[in-house]
């Protein structure tokens, strides 16, 4: 009986052993090519964040400082009226504010790189699309994905006329229909209103104040091919400066390289990009 008794558990401590072997054995033999694909699969599964990296990729020393939580928005003051009837609607190319930021602000709507799309998505820039109509096209859907990634979408007239002389008729159907034209298209009125040329009058403020608009927007520093021009005051990027970045002619630097000129330029003098819709 004792016999029988040892020799089952002989027997059982041998299967035992045979098992740890034959799994050790089917460990080791593991394609090295599987490993790689479940380390693979392990990355996908925590990718790093974009964050980390977006500014290496699109050319920065450093990652763009996150603008500072905006203080609760205080109505501008109306541009003091150089005659008498001049509707109070604040007139603006900086915003005060002792926060270090600069607004980036892009005109027409011409250019339509799906690249810039990422370059705003990756850097999470808050930009401003001032869209004219006639300009834009059929290509809305661009400004859709623009407005996706963090992008607003403001007025700048259905057909890029120089406003100041027009009558007030015209200046009205310009404003108000491309603010129907971007409700429909995003179901959003647009709150801001920049003129083409950065040309206006007295009619041009009253028929933007009619049409619900709340501030008109001009810029101090616009972006050339090779360099920043500014409409006035020190050649310098200062806190609270809004700036321009225009359609440029099929030769120059494309939207990408002149935005990332810029953040350069705002990076050297200590400051990040603020969202205009914040402040004004």
């Amino acid at each position: 009986m004792r016999r029988r008794w040892r020799r089952r558990r002989v027997l059982a401590a041998a299967a035992l052993t045979g098992a740890a072997l034959l799994l050790a054995g089917c460990a080791q033999s593991v394609d090295p090519i599987e490993r790689l694909g479940e380390k693979a699969a392990q990355r996908v599964r925590h990718p790093a964040p974009a964050r980390d990296v977006a500014y290496r990729h699109w050319g920065l020393r450093a990652p763009l400082a996150p603008a500072p939580s905006p203080p609760a928005r205080v109505p501008l003051r109306p541009r003091a009226p150089r005659r008498r009837g001049l509707p109070p609607l604040p007139v603006v190319d900086r915003v005060p504010t002792s926060d270090k930021v600069v607004f980036l602000t892009y005109d027409d709507g011409a250019e339509k790189d799906p690249r810039f799309v990422d370059m705003v998505r990756e850097l999470r820039l808050p930009v401003s699309m001032f869209l004219t109509d006639s300009v834009v096209g059929p290509g809305y859907g661009h400004f859709a994905r623009l407005r996706s990634v963090g992008a607003a979408v403001q007025n700048h007239t259905l057909d890029h006329p120089a406003m100041a002389g027009l009558p007030y008729a015209g200046q009205r159907a310009e404003i108000c229909g491309q603010q129907e034209k971007l409700r429909s298209r995003f179901g959003v009125r647009p709150r801001l209103f920049r003129p083409p040329y950065g040309t206006y009058d007295a009619t041009t403020l009253r028929a933007a104040a009619d049409c619900g608009i709340s501030a008109v927007v001009l810029w101090r520093a616009s972006v050339t091919a090779d360099a920043l021009a500014y409409a006035r005051g020190e050649h310098r990027l200062h806190r609270g400066d809004i700036i321009q970045v225009g359609p440029e002619g099929s030769t120059g630097p494309d939207l990408k390289d002149r935005t990332l000129r810029l953040l350069r330029e705002a990076q050297a003098r200590g400051l990040t990009v603020g969202r205009l819709e914040d402040y004004v």
